[in-house]
């Protein structure tokens, strides 16, 4: 590039991060940048119905991608946005959220425009977003090289969102290019000498080695080296929610979901009643451990995180997980031979029934034989999300869930930028009523782009993830009833969708017949008892109210 704008050189790093897609809503504060992004041959814009669905479907775009980007306006956008931001910060996902600001004089002056707090302090929002953000900046046409390359490294480095303020000016500033510096990086060889040396006396005399990955693992992308290590011996392994799909669920010695105390003993006693147990990328939360009843104590696990290990609750750092895996593989083929085959009946399927009227357990079985390989599901926190934790997924195929943050109706936003980042899937959507109502809007976006998801939208008549921790019967637990199949054709005036409500299993089987041999965006109401919930989740809302309870 000789010499660009601001502007056009920020474009130019997000193209080289692998970002084809910028999501956000106009405003006059960034509408100038927004013409180069018009202009640019290789990044498209996608409206979006509001900022917080814009940070929602960044996300889920970051999620399929690798990495994101968000556009929204200063105070008024940004804040609309900053839930969802947070939700990428919580869950590790890099979003870089650029941010269109008043002129610079105007900043400098104090001035009294609009969207700010009137009181001449234009650093009130920048503050705010740095809580969740990993790297963020104020660009200037001095600074604008240096910050952008270092506000998106820090964000692909720790796969969080990065925050960069452009004032108006600043993004049609000219700036001049400098050669960049190659910088050498430290494989911290020793330390994983040392790490792979503990690791091999923990490992040289076991019997019992389980593997338990996570979702961290999926965020550094790797599968590969997991299906590898696991190809070595089948011995038993399970994810936890939020990591489904990281490993291969068809591949042999793969026993389940690992919920602590919420999953089945087989499952529990398999990952815990262990030698060693290998821990990948796993970060354990209140709602997908039933409240902390794991049982894993530190002197039998090799823990790999991001940046460090842990063997018998001795550190190793830095140390990359991807580092620590290629570590252990000549380790697993010393001693592999050893270790107990997973007991391919500890995976059981749940009993077939046979019901007139559609139940958790009968709708989840129906999904189980509609999946394919290489579906994305997305399932919104709540039944959605625990009744999918008993899928076994098909080769290839991706759950998406937000149950550290859990904030509810992300999903549906999140389709859409899941759906633009991976136009050649089928997209499945699982929401409840009571969060589609949030960011409903967001089904405009998908019919105006020709995206073609199924939404299975389970109509309980309300909260009923809230029911099951308190107030079964009261009413902030109620919502409005809505007409959900006429929804598509009420957002849009061209609309190619197809819609159908269901409340008996014949009549779910029928459909999901129908949608194999046809591909158009379709929306499923499917009705259910709004006190019927998925096993996992009744045990893990029974701790929820005990620990809220004091």
């Amino acid at each position: 590039m000789k010499n660009p704008n601001v502007g056009d050189y920020l474009l130019h790093r997000l193209q080289q991060a692998g970002i084809r897609h910028l999501f956000g809503v106009p405003g006059d504060y960034n509408l100038q940048f927004l013409d180069s992004v018009i202009a640019h041959p290789d990044i498209a814009w996608v409206g979006c119905a509001n900022e917080l669905n814009a940070a929602y479907a960044a996300d889920g775009y970051g999620r399929c991608n690798g990495a994101a980007a968000l556009l929204t306006t200063f105070g008024v956008g940004e804040l609309s946005a900053i839930n969802g931001i947070a939700g990428s910060y919580a869950e590790y996902v890099p979003v870089i959220h650029i941010v269109g600001a008043p002129a610079s004089q105007a900043q400098q002056q104090g001035d009294c425009v609009h969207h700010s707090l009137g009181d001449g302090d234009f650093g009130h929002f920048l503050r705010m977003a740095q809580e969740v953000s990993v790297a963020s900046a104020v660009l200037t046409a001095e600074n604008a090289v240096t910050e952008i390359d270092r506000v998106i490294s820090e964000a692909l480095t720790q796969h969080r969102p990065g925050y960069l303020l452009l004032a108006v000016d600043v993004a049609a500033a000219e700036i001049s290019l400098s050669e960049e510096k190659a910088t050498a990086a430290d494989n911290h060889q020793q330390v994983a000498v040392a790490f792979a040396d503990a690791a091999e006396r923990l490992l040289a005399p076991a019997q019992r080695v389980a593997l338990l990955a996570d979702f961290l693992a999926s965020r550094w992308q790797l599968q590969p080296q997991l299906e590898v290590l696991r190809q070595l011996r089948a011995i038993p392994a399970a994810t936890l929610l939020m990591g489904k799909g990281v490993l291969n669920e068809q591949q042999p010695g793969f026993v389940g979901t690992y919920a602590a105390q919420g999953s089945s003993d087989a499952v529990r006693q398999t990952i815990e009643d262990t030698d060693v147990t290998l821990c990948v990328g796993v970060r354990f939360t209140d709602t997908l451990t039933a409240g902390f009843t794991q049982n894993l104590p530190a002197e039998r696990v090799i823990d790999l995180q991001p940046f460090q290990a842990t063997v018998a609750g001795e550190v190793f750092a830095p140390l990359s997980m991807q580092q620590a895996l290629a570590a252990l593989t000549p380790i697993y083929q010393r001693h592999c031979a050893h270790w107990r085959l997973a007991d391919a009946s500890e995976y059981e399927e749940s009993e077939q029934i046979a019901a007139a009227v559609i139940s958790q357990q009968a709708f989840w079985q129906a999904m189980q034989r509609f999946l394919q390989p290489g579906d994305i599901i997305l399932a919104d926190q709540g039944t959605a999300a625990f009744g999918a934790a008993a899928l076994r997924l098909p080769q290839d195929a991706q759950l998406l869930v937000q149950p550290l943050w859990g904030s509810i109706g992300y999903t549906l936003p999140a389709t859409f930028g899941v759906q633009t980042a991976q136009p050649d899937r089928r997209v499945i959507l699982i929401i409840g009523d009571g969060s589609a109502q949030l960011t409903i809007q967001e089904l405009g976006s998908m019919l105006r782009d020709g995206q073609q998801p199924i939404i299975f939208l389970i109509n309980n008549d309300g909260y009923t993830v809230e029911r099951a921790i308190h107030g079964a019967e009261q009413r902030y637990n109620d919502i409005a009833q809505w007409n959900w199949t006429v929804l598509p054709q009420a957002l849009s005036q061209h609309c190619a969708a197809q819609s159908w409500r269901v409340s008996e299993t014949v009549q779910l089987d029928a459909v999901m017949e129908q949608l194999m041999r046809n591909r158009r965006l379709s929306l499923v109401e499917v009705v259910m008892d709004k006190q019927d919930l998925p096993p996992l989740l009744r045990k893990v809302t029974a701790a929820l109210h005990q620990r809220n309870s004091g």
